[in-house]
């Protein structure tokens, strides 16, 4: 079996196990294994993708394998995996590992809801290491799914309501998506001959301009309702409040990376030209959503929709560097992903934590938990500051080589709305610095508060890993940016070669 492969196998291994489990404490110890394991074997798929590019493997594809699913449509199973997705599933694997423990505690219905969460990542590992398109949305609707149960049953406030305006967006977002993707499907061999759903292979012809001009917005779009694209981004701040702390952590850390990830390897790969000319109407719906978002962070009271509106400005910045389409601002856009998935993660595992402590995620009731919870309250800061680009940070290294990138065009339109997009950072810090100085300053407001707890083992070891991720990326960029650029390179030669700026 090979390595990618076993991305699936050992979180679907996990799920029989925990089937098998009797109490909640066996539930917990199995799926603590099993993505322990899951994340070692993360690390080992990163590694061996450095062994094989130090070895001379210039392929641009590697690890890849191809079996025949469905022959009638020429549907496979085709995997592979370039630097891109390879930081992609480190991302995932240090998500999910990090998810089990945050949900240590999780008592009612256990079994069902870590089956659940293990079956979302199965899913997000899945879409990463596809090759074939339909593979690949077959393994993106397994990560979607899940979502309803997850909000629906184990949410707080109003999770019915949330779970599904989420589905009913998510499913809407689908089927743009699967008529975008149909469409590259019966366009991918014009000059006649067998239709494939390959990427790499539709990558090699030329699909005719009108069928870009058609098919492009469909995909873009379908993509980027998960990625929280303006104006379909409503279902974002809803679902993320409801969520469980796991679920929100999953969500905003690697499940609305799908939707970034689809529209560059999917959508400006495979339909440049129509990229080209349509990429400015969406340059302003995303710095829409970068300027949108962080406002709508900056007039919440609760700690949750504070960090799910920072999450649509953070993945607007994603689609918005995407679309630049010059090699730094994408460079820079892969990182976000990275920086942004582990930052919003730990923000999500440490407000779940203050919340179970607490019971109120109201920042006006809360204050000076930095004098009752100084471990969680120093992490909160260290989160803030990755938030509003602290250099030495990853925050810092990704938004950074966004803004250069997007200034590179010497277009006036480009260099407005980068400028514009640029105006997050300071509000970003006005609601960043708020939300520090009103929830862990000054006096302690509620006397039950002094009696509270700091972090258990469990919550120090989610919070470290994360900590540890962030600072890594932000001191020694290096490594990640190098991955990043080689496997953008092909990406970046077919765009080029149909730019019109």
């Amino acid at each position: 079996m090979d390595i990618l492969t076993l991305l699936i196998v050992i979180p679907v291994l996990t799920v029989i196990g925990i089937l098998f489990c009797k109490d909640n404490k066996q539930v917990r110890v199995v799926s603590a294994i099993g993505m322990s394991i899951q994340l070692i074997q993360s690390i080992i798929v990163v590694l061996m993708y450095f062994a094989e590019r130090k070895a001379g493997n210039t392929s641009e594809m590697v690890f890849t394998q191809t079996y025949m699913w469905f022959s009638s449509l020429n549907i496979k199973y085709a995997i592979g995996i370039d630097g891109i997705s390879a930081v992609m599933i480190l991302l995932t694997g240090i998500i999910i590992f990090t998810g089990v423990f945050a949900s240590w505690n999780v008592k009612d219905l256990s079994k069902e809801f870590f089956i659940s969460l293990i079956l979302l990542a199965t899913g997000v590992f899945g879409f990463f290491i596809s090759l074939d398109m339909f593979t690949m949305f077959l393994f993106y609707e397994v990560a979607v799914i899940p979502m309803y149960l997850l909000i629906g049953i184990w949410g707080s406030g109003p999770k019915e309501y949330s779970a599904m305006k989420l589905t009913l967006m998510l499913m809407g977002g689908s089927a743009l998506l699967l008529v975008g993707l149909l469409g590259i499907y019966f366009n991918s061999n014009p000059a006649g001959g067998e239709l494939t759903w390959n990427i790499l292979e539709i990558a090699k012809v030329k699909i005719p301009i009108e069928a870009q001009r058609l098919f492009f917005p469909l995909t873009f779009v379908g993509f980027g309702v998960l990625g929280a694209l303006f104006p379909f981004h409503t279902w974002s701040p809803d679902g993320h409040a409801s969520a469980p702390t796991a679920v929100s952590m999953l969500h905003a850390g690697v499940l609305m990376k799908l939707g970034g990830y689809g529209c560059f390897r999917i959508a400006m790969f495979l339909m440049p030209e129509a990229a080209n000319e349509m990429g400015w109407i969406f340059i302003i719906l995303t710095a829409t959503s970068v300027v949108y978002g962080a406002f709508g962070a900056v007039v919440q009271k609760d700690l949750k929709y504070i960090n799910a509106y920072s999450s649509v400005s953070h993945c607007g910045l994603v689609l918005f560097a995407v679309l630049m389409m010059n090699k730094t601002a994408m460079d820079g856009a892969i990182m976000q992903m990275i920086s942004h998935g582990l930052m919003t993660a730990l923000f999500f595992a440490l407000i779940g934590m203050i919340y179970g402590r607490t019971h109120t995620r109201i920042i006006t009731q809360m204050g000076g938990l930095m004098k009752v919870m100084p471990f969680l309250s120093v992490c909160y800061v260290i989160a803030g500051l990755a938030s509003l680009g602290l250099p030495g940070l990853s925050g810092f290294v990704a938004e950074m080589t966004i803004f250069v990138g997007s200034f590179q065009h010497v277009d006036t339109f480009h260099r407005i709305v980068t400028i514009v997009a640029c105006s997050s950072i300071v509000i970003t810090a006005v609601y960043i610095l708020r939300v520090v100085g009103i929830l862990l300053l000054g006096p302690v407001k509620n006397d039950e508060f002094l009696k509270l707890k700091d972090a258990e083992w469990h919550e120090k070891l989610t919070t470290v890993v994360l900590i540890c991720a962030i600072a890594g990326i932000g001191l020694a960029p290096l490594w990640l940016s190098d991955t990043i650029s080689t496997s953008l390179a092909p990406i970046i030669d077919k765009i080029s070669s149909a730019s019109i700026f």
